[in-house]
């Protein structure tokens, strides 16, 4: 048995090689075996087939003709899942900080995949068992995952299509006078392969946000996405100079106001991850049509943080 999976080329990837946009519509496969797929005739290009380094213009159709065998060789593990929502069709998933989404290198075991495997067999007949959308590890919140074929193959395309709404919560260092914009292009660090970096010539990204809370020397923000980047609103925040507390990448330190109580300063010490929280997800079911919106509060370290900000504004006013 055969299955197809379709996609469109984004109008944003215009310009690019077949191949190196390809991950990005199948999501969970590598570069190299997808290019293997393209110059085997089994992916086509608006139904002919091409070789990996033709050019695309946007708004493409691309088909993938795969044979039907599992997937996926990772293995199921009993790893608790926080389920918000659960249909035929779509998971919808509070991560906690610190689980890893994908399996990789130094992580192969103990991911969301592994749990999602246990909690659902059948994934194994999903690419990259539905997962359609990461969230750093260190990053708290909502994801969807496509449990269904059909679910899957709406999912990636509302996503390349951004029809898919994505809120975040953040405590960043320095107070903003009000919100904004960044519309700066991202793409790999030139030295550090951990890293993303603003560069000239990268993938277009565009971040807004908001204030809602003002502190002494940090702020909460509300973070919206106009593209879902790696790395995107940890880089873009540090580029307008207001970096996420914690973040152990694109941090500046550690920064406490003149005369913080202490428990604010052991708050700020102790947050060891990004401060950062997907905290809303909306978008249209992928095959009933149906307006699906989710919200998740923050984890508990997160409110705590919160907690002692409050607490060191006040005191001060």
């Amino acid at each position: 048995m055969t299955e197809r999976f379709r996609s469109e080329v984004p109008a944003d990837l215009a310009g690019q090689r077949f191949d190196q946009i390809l991950p990005q519509l199948f999501h969970g496969h590598s570069r190299a075996r997808l290019a293997a797929e393209v110059k085997a005739g089994r992916i086509t290009l608006d139904g002919r087939k091409t070789v990996p380094r033709t050019l695309v213009r946007g708004g493409e159709a691309v088909e993938w003709e795969q044979a039907g065998e599992p997937a996926l060789d990772d293995r199921p593990e009993p790893i608790g899942l926080a389920i918000v929502h659960e249909d035929a069709d779509l998971l919808v998933i509070d991560k906690p900080a610190g689980l890893v989404v994908h399996p990789g290198a130094g992580n192969r075991d103990g991911t969301l995949l592994n749990a999602l495997l246990h909690h659902d067999p059948g994934l194994a007949r999903v690419p990259r068992a539905g997962i359609v959308h990461r969230l750093d590890k260190d990053t708290s919140g909502l994801l969807v995952v496509a449990r269904s074929l059909p679910a899957h193959t709406a999912l990636v395309a509302m996503l390349a299509a951004r029809d898919v709404h994505r809120r975040y919560a953040a405590i960043v260092n320095g107070v903003s006078v009000a919100g904004g914009s960044v519309d700066a292009p991202l793409d790999r660090h030139p030295s550090d392969r951990l890293r993303r970096a603003v560069r000239e010539g990268g993938r277009p990204a565009v971040t807004h946000y908001r204030v809602r809370e003002k502190f002494r020397a940090q702020a909460l923000l509300q973070c919206e996405l106009e593209s879902g980047r790696t790395h995107q609103i940890r880089v873009h925040m540090a580029h307008a100079g207001y970096p996420l507390v914690g973040d152990p990448l694109y941090g500046k330190g550690l920064r406490l106001p003149r005369g913080a109580m202490p428990e604010l300063a052991e708050a700020l010490r102790g947050f060891r991850r990004q401060a950062l929280h997907a905290e809303h997800l909306a978008f249209a079911h992928p095959v009933s049509g149906e307006a699906l919106a989710f919200d998740a509060e923050p984890p508990r370290d997160f409110l705590d943080l919160l907690n002692a900000l409050r607490k060191d504004a006040t005191a001060r006013d």
